[in-house]
C-alpha cells in the first residue's frame, strides 16, 4: 500500500524537500516537473500525468533518468470534441458578435453580416493532428455536412479513411480549410505550429478554432492575421499566456470567441482523470507497463513487465 503526501510547492526546492525519495509522483497543472526536479528525484518510477498534453514535465529529462511519464490519452475526449464542435459552431455564427450587437442595441446589424458567411453545409473542415479528440470532431462534423480533411504525419492514411475523413498535407490543409482546428500535442515540432506563413496560405474566410495547446499556434501572428483580414475569425479555449494580460487585443475582438481553457470540464473529468491516472501509478509501482507510456524509449531500460501490446492507432502522446 502507498502512502500518498500533498506537496503544496511554490518552488522546486521546497517540492524537493519533501518528494525527493517519493517512488512516484502525480501531477497535473500549477508545477512544472523540470529537469532539475526530475535529477532530484532520487527514487522515482513512474510519473502520472493527469490530462492528455505532458507540457509541464521535461520528457527528455525523464527519460534520461530512466523515469516512465504517463498520461490520460482517453479520459475525456468526448467532452473535448463536445468543446471544439461548439466552437466551430459559435464561430460560423458569429455568435460573439452577434451577442454584442444585441447589448449594444444593434439588432439590425447581425443579419447583413451573417449574409455574408456561408453555411455550414458544405465547408470543409480541417484537422490539425488526427489523434482522438480530432477523431471525435471529425465525427461530430460530419453529420453536420462538413466536409473533414486531415494532416498527421504520424497517422495512417487508412485510419483517417476509415474515418470518411481525407488526408491531405499541411500546405493543402491550409489553402483549402473554411475551419481549421488545432489538435496537435505541445512540443518543439509543433510549437507555433500556425505562424505567419501559414494564416497567409489561409483564405481570407477562414476560422481558427483551438481547444487543445494555446502555444502551437503563435499568438502575435494570429492576432496580426486577425487585424489585417488575412483570417475571418477566432474560437479558441487555449491561449499562449493563460490567463492572458488584461491588454491582450484578443480580449477586445469582436471576431474572437474565448473561453477559459475548460474543454475538458464535466462532472465526470477530475474523478475519473484521478481514477485513471491512479490505476496507470499502480501498474508501474507494481513492475507492470502503464497502459498509455509517453516515453515508451524508456520502457527497455526499466525493471517493467511488458503485458500487453503496444497501441499504434494514435500519433505521439506528446
Amino acid at each position: 500500500m502507498a502512502e500518498l503526501v500533498e506537496v503544496a510547492a511554490t518552488s522546486e526546492e521546497e517540492f524537493l524537500a519533501e518528494a525527493s525519495d517519493a517512488v512516484a509522483v502525480i501531477t497535473s497543472w500549477g508545477f512544472r516537473i523540470s529537469s532539475s526536479v526530475v535529477a532530484g528525484l532520487n527514487e522515482c518510477i513512474v510519473i502520472g500525468v493527469g490530462s492528455v498534453g505532458v507540457d509541464m514535465v521535461d520528457v527528455e529529462a525523464a527519460t534520461e533518468a530512466g523515469i516512465v511519464v504517463t498520461n490520460v490519452p482517453d479520459v475525456f475526449i468526448e467532452e473535448v470534441a463536445d468543446h471544439t464542435m461548439a466552437l466551430v459552431l459559435a464561430g460560423a455564427r458569429r455568435m460573439r458578435e452577434m451577442d454584442s450587437m444585441v447589448r449594444r442595441g444593434d439588432w439590425f446589424r447581425g443579419r447583413p453580416l451573417l449574409n455574408e458567411v456561408p453555411r455550414l453545409w458544405g465547408q470543409t473542415l480541417g484537422l490539425v493532428s488526427f489523434g482522438n479528440v480530432a477523431r471525435a470532431v471529425a465525427r461530430r462534423a460530419m453529420p453536420f455536412g462538413m466536409r473533414v480533411i486531415a494532416h498527421d504525419p504520424y497517422v495512417s492514411e487508412l485510419k483517417m479513411t476509415g474515418e470518411g475523413v481525407e488526408p491531405v498535407s499541411f500546405d493543402e490543409l491550409l489553402e483549402r480549410s473554411d475551419y481549421l482546428s488545432m489538435h496537435a500535442p505541445l512540443n518543439a515540432e509543433t510549437r507555433h505550429m500556425l505562424s505567419g506563413r501559414e494564416f497567409a496560405a489561409m483564405k481570407e474566410s477562414a476560422v481558427v478554432i483551438n481547444a487543445g495547446r494555446g502555444p502551437t499556434i503563435d499568438e502575435a501572428a494570429l492576432i496580426a492575421a486577425l487585424e489585417s483580414g488575412g483570417i475571418a475569425a477566432a474560437a479558441l479555449d487555449v491561449l499562449e499566456q493563460e490567463p492572458p494580460a488584461t491588454d491582450n487585443p484578443l480580449l477586445g475582438m469582436d471576431n474572437v470567441i474565448l473561453t477559459p481553457h475548460v474543454a475538458s470540464a464535466t462532472t465526470r473529468m477530475r474523478p475519473v482523470t484521478r481514477r485513471r491516472v491512479g490505476r496507470e501509478v499502480s501498474l508501474a509501482l507494481r513492475g507492470r507497463w502503464p497502459m498509455s507510456c509517453v516515453n515508451p524509449t524508456v520502457l527497455p531500460r526499466v525493471a517493467l513487465e511488458r503485458w500487453q501490446p503496444v497501441p499504434m492507432e494514435r500519433g505521439p502522446n506528446r
